[in-house]
């Protein structure tokens, strides 16, 4: 991985580089229908979504799952997810801020709460790898905060000063994580979060990912 120096970009992938909102609607009601709910549309989603996810199920269905019930909505919702997400994209104009980062001698990296197995074949057929120092997807059990997982992100690296890095992301909870590690963050409207809902975090809020990338550079000066 090498000395890296200057600001650093940690980003996140499902709403945010990888635009799945679709795909993880489908696979919600999926689950849903598993225990006799009824479907939620992309807006109730946005203003609801939170981690860990169980809290956001207990928000629906007005109280926390039980082990089992939670068991079957993980498993319907990732088998379902993983037949969709085929059908998804790169977020518009993704691939080219990402080249453009690398090429202006910046480092960046992608940590994501999506299982690293998936993840790593995924990022790969987007032809997009290299342009990372390094890709982590979630080890362990679903559902949790990304914060211990940044922690061990930034640590496999070698001069990434925490202070000059900028977490991108669409979820509140990127936002936690890198406040847990000393980073900045900058929170994208376009994925998991309504505009209201990443405002109450207090961290910059953008509605594309190219302001995202002009504000993390402004940040990492």
């Amino acid at each position: 991985m090498g000395m890296q120096t200057g600001a650093h970009i940690v980003w996140d992938w499902n709403g945010t580089l990888f635009h799945d909102n679709e795909a993880i609607i489908g696979a919600t009601n999926a689950a849903f229908a598993e225990l006799g709910l009824e479907p939620i549309t992309l807006e109730r989603y946005r203003a609801l979504y939170c981690v860990p996810v169980p809290k956001f199920y207990e928000r629906l269905m007005g109280r926390l799952p039980t082990d089992a019930e939670w068991e079957v909505m993980d498993a319907v919702f990732h088998r379902y997810y993983a037949e969709r997400r085929a059908a998804c994209v790169l977020t518009e104009g993704a691939a080219d801020l990402l080249a453009g980062w690398r090429s202006a001698g910046r480092s960046q990296s992608l940590l994501s709460m999506y299982g690293h197995d998936d993840l790593v074949p995924l990022v790969r057929g987007f032809g997009i790898e290299p342009h990372f120092l390094r890709v982590d997807g979630r080890v362990g059990p679903s559902g949790g905060s990304k914060a211990e997982h940044m922690v061990r992100h930034l640590q496999a690296f070698t001069g990434v000063d925490a202070e000059r890095t900028v977490v991108i992301g669409d979820a509140a909870d990127d936002a936690v994580a890198a406040l847990h590690v000393g980073a900045r963050a900058v929170l994208y409207t376009g994925g998991s979060h309504g505009r209201a809902s990443l405002e109450a975090v207090g961290v910059p809020v953008v509605d594309s990912l190219a302001e995202a990338v002009q504000v993390a550079e402004e940040l990492a000066a």
